[in-house]
C-alpha cells in the first residue's frame, strides 16, 4: 500500500516548527547547526584521544604495534603519542621469589616458586629458597623480539625465568658436595649460582676419587680393608685460562640478572642426623682427647715430680759426697801437711843433730888440743872452781829419804818389808800433822 506524502504549504510548515519549538525542552534551543556540530567533533576528539596517546608509567617499558604492522617501543614515562597502535606494557624488573604458603606478599611477586629440589655431588638432597630479580633488556631491539617471542609478561615469567632458576640452581648444587657446604662453602654456593644465572652455565667434567681405608695396622702381611670411600669432585672446563660457559635462555635473551640471594638451603633430615650425630662423636672424641690430654699431663707432672725428687736426692747425696770428699781432702791436707811438718821437723833434727855433733867435736877437738896443750894455771883454776861449784849444786837438788827401814835378819820378805815401811812413812805424815 502506497502513502503519499501531502503537499503542505510553507505557512504549514511554519505553523508545524512552532509547534514543535513550544514542545521542546529550553536548552535544546539554545544549540544552533554549528555548535551542535562543534559538539560532535569535540566528541569525536575525546573518542579517539585515548587511541592517540596513552601515559607510559615509571617502572615500565612498552611494547607497540601499529595498525601498519611495525613494531615501537616505549622505554621512559610520561604522555607517549601511540597512533593507534596496540600498547602492552611490560615491567622493567621482575621478582620472582620462594614462597610458602603461608607468606601473604606473594601477590606483590611476579614470580612465585615452590622450594627448588637439588642432589649435592655426595648424593645428599636438599631444597633452596631463592630470590631473584630480573631486568628486561634495556636495547630496543632485544626488547622488541622479547616481546614478540614470548608475547606476554607472564609467559616470560612461568615459561622461562622460572625454569632457568630451577636448572641453575640444580647445576649448582651437582658442582657442590653437602659436607662441604656445611663446612664453609655456602659462601662459594652462592656465588656459583649468580655466575652461572648473569653469564651462562659452567661446563665441568666429574671426577671419582677411591680411598681403601685399612684397619688398625698390626701387621704388614695381614692388612684388612675396612672400607673403600667413593668421593667426587667436579672441576670447570677451563680454555685459554677461562672457564667454558654454556648460554642459556636468560644469556640468549639479554636478561639482565639484577639480584640473586639464596634465602636458606635445607637439608634433608637423614644428612641432619648424621651431622648430629658426627657433631655428638666429636664431642665425645674432644672429650676423650681432653682426658687424654689430662692423663698425659697427669702423667708427664708425676714423671716430673720424680725427676725432681730425684734430682733433690741426687742433690743431697752429691752433697753427702762432697762432703765426704772434702773430709777427706782435708784429713789428706792435713796428714800431707803433717806429713811435711814431721819431714821439716825431722829435717831439723838432723841438722840440730848434725849441728850438735859438729859441736861436740869441735869441743872434743878443742879438749884435745887443750889438753894435749896443757892447761894454764889460771885455767886450772877456774876449771876446778866451776867444777866444785856444779858438784854443790847438784849435790843441793838431791834429796835424801826420811825414813829408812832396815831389815831385821830373821829373813822376812821384800812384801813384808814395803808393808812396813808405808806404815812408818804414814804414822810419820800423822805425827807432822799433829805438831809432835
Amino acid at each position: 500500500m502506497l502513502f503519499l506524502r501531502p503537499n503542505l504549504s510553507e505557512q504549514d510548515e511554519f505553523v508545524g516548527e512552532n509547534r514543535i519549538r513550544r514542545k521542546a525542552p529550553v536548552f535544546l534551543l539554545a544549540f544552533t547547526k554549528p555548535m551542535s556540530l562543534g559538539i560532535v567533533g569535540v566528541g569525536l576528539f575525546f573518542t579517539i584521544l585515548p587511541y592517540l596517546f596513552f601515559w607510559a608509567e615509571p617502572g615500565y617499558q612498552y611494547f607497540l604495534v601499529y595498525p601498519t604492522g611495525q613494531p615501537g617501543v616505549v622505554m621512559n614515562q610520561g604522555i607517549k603519542f601511540r597512533g593507534f597502535a596496540k600498547v602492552v606494557p611490560w615491567q622493567k624488573y621482575i621478582d620472582i621469589k620462594v614462597v610458602d604458603d603461608r607468606d601473604d606478599f606473594s601477590k606483590e611477586l611476579e614470580g612465585v616458586m615452590k622450594p627448588i629440589p637439588i642432589r649435592f655431588i655426595d648424593q645428599v638432597t636438599a631444597e633452596v629458597k631463592i630470590s631473584g630479580r630480573f631486568q628486561l633488556p634495556t636495547d630496543e631491539q632485544n626488547f622488541i623480539n622479547l616481546a614478540i617471542k614470548y608475547r606476554s609478561m607472564e609467559n616470560l615469567v612461568q615459561n622461562t625465568l622460572i625454569p632457568t632458576i630451577r636448572e641453575q640452581t640444580n647445576n649448582t648444587g651437582y658442582m657442590f658436595a653437602a659436607q662441604n657446604y656445611i663446612s664453609g662453602e655456602a659462601q662459594s654456593f652462592r656465588q656459583t649460582l649468580d655466575e652461572q644465572l648473569k653469564g651462562g652455565a659452567y661446563k665441568v667434567e666429574k671426577y671419582v676419587n677411591k680411598d681403601t681405608v685399612y684397619s688398625d695396622i698390626q701387621d704388614e702381611d695381614s692388612r684388612i680393608i675396612k672400607e673403600i670411600r667413593t668421593t667426587y669432585t667436579v672441576e670447570k672446563v677451563m680454555e685459554n685460562g677461562f672457564p667454558v660457559r654454556i648460554s642459556h635462555e636468560l644469556t640468549e635473551n639479554n636478561i639482565i640478572v639484577s639480584q640473586v640471594i639464596v634465602d636458606d638451603v635445607i637439608l634433608e633430615p637423614t644428612f641432619k642426623q648424621r651431622l648430629e650425630a658426627q657433631r655428638d662423636e666429636s664431642a665425645k672424641r674432644q672429650i676423650e682427647q681432653q682426658k687424654i690430654e689430662t692423663a698425659k699431663a697427669a702423667q708427664s707432672r708425676i714423671i716430673a715430680e720424680g725427676e725432681r725428687d730425684k734430682a733433690a736426692e741426687r742433690v743431697t747425696q752429691e752433697k753427702e759426697q762432697v762432703k765426704q770428699l772434702i773430709a777427706i781432702e782435708t784429713k789428706l791436707k792435713q796428714e800431707r801437711t803433717n806429713k811435711e811438718l814431721a819431714a821439716i821437723a825431722l829435717e831439723t833434727e838432723r841438722l840440730k843433730a848434725q849441728q850438735r855433733k859438729v859441736t861436740a867435736d869441735a869441743k872434743a877437738y878443742e879438749n884435745a888440743k887443750l889438753v894435749s896443750a896443757g892447761l894454764t894455771p889460771q885455767e886450772k883454776a877456774e876449771w876446778q872452781y866451776k867444777t866444785s861449784v856444779g858438784v854443790a849444786a847438784e849435790l843441793s837438788k838431791l834429796k835424801f829419804p826420811e825414813t829408812m827401814i832396815i831389815a831385821d835378819d830373821k829373813g822376812g820378805t821384800p812384801l813384808e818389808s814395803l808393808i812396813g815401811a808405808a806404815m812408818a812413812k804414814q804414822l810419820t805424815s800423822d805425827n807432822s800433822k799433829k805438831g809432835f
